[in-house]
């Protein structure tokens, strides 16, 4: 049966979802909706659906699933909505700003027997799916420690709304973090304590965009962030997300192991490079991505999640993953205020890789997985 779903919030990145929606062929978009309701309409008219106030999507009894893309700080009360009205969720990132509404979030669609999926879904890219086959297979011997770096000079040169990047729940950690963070937690399994140090370089920001050109910006959250990372399973990580870097030739991710050290690629990407140097290798490899979805492919969390429902089985992108990820983001920021190292107060399974061919492709009107882009 294919579902049929609906989206709240017609922005720019909804684009993405109901262009995999339409190639995937798992599930139908059946109606969009957003505050600006002409912006719904022509977001509906370019991808051949409809719009709809959101009481009426909501009351639809055809939708089973509906995908949450508003702004972070709505995140948590559109979810909500979502879940009172019967329906599943799949949320963009965060889960929610606060620990404590991502755990009602959760409590409620258990309560009501419903799924709650959350992005990011970049991890299920051809990219880090290789990657979690050479570590599986044991290219690198054991998994012993890992770096990943998110260095940037921060949005508000170029973005036409930069003023929330600044706030609580954003910055680098909160922005950036959970792309980086889930990958590290499918790579590794979940993180059992923190240390962290945050700083901010500017108390304000000069907003650059054409339209808000000379705009002083407050900043109220860290803008450099370091995370010390140790996961249950005994690895070691570090994590620096920054908006205070003006150039940087750091790596995007590198996982070290007894044999040999895994490069990864960009996690806010779905492909490659992956590259791997065995032990006592003079040079590095650069390994074929033959697996699907190498470019932008948004919305495979959802389709995993639809099948998964379907199926009765365990979906990836889960709430409770995107939970773990929200907690260990809150505890690194609480450990840097108290200058010590803190345990998690969640935990999760380690997601499954994905197969090498999906069952989603069998569903009648999906392409080929070459084809996915």
């Amino acid at each position: 049966m294919t579902h049929k779903i609906g989206i709240i919030g017609t922005g720019n990145i909804s684009a993405a979802y109901l262009r995999v929606a339409r190639e995937l062929g798992l599930f139908e978009v059946r109606a969009v909706t957003d505050l600006d309701l002409d912006l719904a309409r022509a977001r509906a008219v370019e991808y051949g659906t409809q719009a709809a106030p959101r009481d009426e999507l909501l009351a639809d009894p055809e939708i089973t699933a509906v995908v949450n893309l508003t702004p972070p700080a709505a995140h948590a009360e559109v979810s909500m909505e979502v879940l009172r009205a019967g329906k599943h969720v799949y949320s963009e990132k965060p889960l929610a700003i606060e620990r404590e509404d991502g755990l009602a979030i959760l409590r409620e669609a258990t309560g009501r027997g419903l799924r709650v999926g959350c992005a990011p879904d970049t991890f299920l890219g051809a990219g880090f799916q290789t990657a979690r086959e050479l570590l599986d297979a044991g290219a690198i011997g054991r998994p012993v420690a890992a770096t990943a770096f998110m260095m940037g000079s921060g949005p508000e040169s170029w973005h036409p709304n930069p003023a929330f990047f600044f706030q609580r729940g954003a910055g680098p950690l909160f922005d950036m973090g959970p792309y980086y963070l889930t990958a590290l937690v499918h790579l590794l399994g979940p993180v059992q304590r923190v240390s962290g140090s945050g700083i901010r370089a500017l108390e304000e920001r000069v907003a650059g965009h054409e339209s808000r050109r000379g705009e002083r910006i407050s900043v109220n959250t860290p803008t450099h962030v370091t995370a010390q990372l140790t996961f249950e399973g005994g690895q070691a990580a570090t994590f620096i997300s920054s908006f205070d870097a003006h150039a940087s030739e750091l790596p995007r991710m590198e996982l070290y192991g007894t044999e040999g050290t895994l490069s990864l690629p960009d996690p806010n990407t779905f492909g490659g490079p992956v590259r791997l140097r065995r032990r006592g290798a003079e040079e590095w490899e650069t390994v074929e991505l033959k697996r699907p979805f190498q470019t932008n492919a948004r919305g495979i969390g959802l389709a995993d999640m639809l099948s998964a429902i379907a199926h009765g089985t365990s979906h990836r992108a889960s709430g409770d993953l995107a939970f773990h990820i929200l907690d260990i983001m809150h505890t690194t920021l609480e450990a840097s205020a108290v200058e010590r190292t803190l345990t998690l107060s969640s935990s999760v399974q380690r997601p499954e890789a994905l197969e090498t061919q999906p069952a989603w492709f069998t569903h009648p009107g999906s392409v080929p997985p070459d084809q996915i882009c």
